[in-house]
C-alpha cells in the first residue's frame, strides 16, 4: 500500500489489491475445496471430476449439488474449516492491511464473519442484494470486508458490483422482504429508498483472480451480481473490526445474524418498517 492508495481508499469506499495473497497459500485452499469435493462425491456415489482443484470447484461439484442441492450445504460448511484458509484469515498481512487504512485501530476478526461463497449460476436466492456489511455483522461500524476469488472470475459470473463513494453516507436503515423466493436472515434486507440512494453513485464491477483481494469499508453499499455463467464462483470472505471503535465498545462488539444476535436489538434505528 501507498500514500495514493490509501487515499483512494478513503475517497471510494474500497480498493483492488492485484495479487495480495501468496499463490501458493491460495494453491493450499483449492486443494483443500478439492479433497471436500472429492470425498463427498466418493460418499454419494456421484460421479464428479474433481482431478484438478479447478475441476473439482466446477463441474465436479455441479455434479454434486445437480444429484442434490442440499449436498452442496455440506461442501459450504466444511469449506470454512480447511486449516489453509483460517490460517490465511488471520494472517499477519491482513491484519497489517487493516493498521494501514485504519492508523491507530486494534484489529479483530469476526466471528462467523469469514468463509466462502459458492455462488451457483441463475440462482437467486442466496444472491445478497444490495448493503451494508455492519447490520449483518456488526461488531464495529469501523470494519472491512476482505473479497478474494478462488477461480477467475469473468463478467458473465457476476463480480461484486460496488456504489463508489457511498460509505460517506452512514449507516443505511433497512427492512426485510424475502424477494417472493425465501430469502432469509441477511440475504432478506433491504436498503431503506434503495433506488434512490443508488442513483446517486457510479457502480464497478471490478474482474479478480485468485490471490488479488477486493476490500470494501463496512459501509460501502455493494451486491453480489447475477451469475449467468455455467461456473460456480468460488470467493473468500474475512470480516475485520476495530476494538477501538466507540460503537463497537458500546455494543461490546457482538455480532449479527452469524451470533444469533438481531441487530435491531442493540441499534434499534438500523430498523426500519418502510421502503
Amino acid at each position: 500500500m501507498n500514500d495514493s492508495m490509501v487515499e483512494q481508499f478513503r475517497r471510494d469506499g474500497y480498493i483492488a489489491i492485484l495479487g495480495f495473497y501468496d499463490p501458493q497459500d491460495i494453491a493450499d485452499i483449492q486443494a483443500g475445496v478439492q479433497r471436500i469435493v472429492r470425498l463427498l462425491a466418493r460418499k454419494y456415489g456421484v460421479d464428479a471430476n474433481t482431478e484438478t482443484p479447478e475441476a473439482a470447484m466446477t463441474s465436479g461439484y455441479l455434479a454434486l449439488i445437480a444429484k442434490n442441492r442440499a449436498w452442496g450445504g455440506e461442501v459450504y460448511d466444511a469449506v470454512k474449516q480447511i486449516p489453509s484458509f483460517m490460517a490465511l484469515a488471520a494472517s499477519r498481512r491482513n491484519v497489517e492491511l487493516f493498521e494501514t487504512l485504519r492508523p491507530g485501530s486494534a484489529a479483530g476478526v469476526a466471528a462467523g464473519g469469514y468463509g466462502i461463497r459458492i455462488d451457483n449460476p441463475r440462482e437467486e436466492k442466496f444472491r445478497a442484494p444490495w448493503h451494508q456489511e455492519f447490520p449483518a455483522q456488526l461488531r464495529s461500524i469501523d470494519g472491512l470486508v476482505y473479497w478474494s476469488p478462488l477461480i477467475q472470475v469473468t463478467p458473465e459470473m457476476g463480480p461484486v458490483e460496488i456504489a463508489e463513494g457511498s460509505h460517506v453516507e452512514g449507516p443505511v436503515p433497512v427492512y426485510d422482504d424475502d424477494g417472493g423466493i425465501g430469502k432469509s436472515g441477511a440475504y432478506s434486507l433491504r436498503l431503506d429508498r434503495e433506488q434512490e440512494r443508488l442513483a446517486q453513485y457510479k457502480k464497478i464491477a471490478p474482474l479478480s483472480k485468485p490471490g488479488d483481494l477486493l476490500i470494501m469499508d463496512f459501509l460501502t453499499l455493494h451486491q453480489s451480481g447475477l451469475n449467468v455463467s455455467d461456473r460456480p464462483r468460488w470467493s473468500m470472505q474475512f470480516r475485520y473490526f476495530n476494538f477501538n471503535d466507540p460503537v463497537g465498545l458500546d455494543i461490546s462488539w457482538k455480532g449479527s445474524y452469524a451470533a444469533g444476535v438481531k441487530f435491531s436489538d442493540l441499534l434499534p434505528n438500523l430498523r426500519t418498517s418502510h421502503s
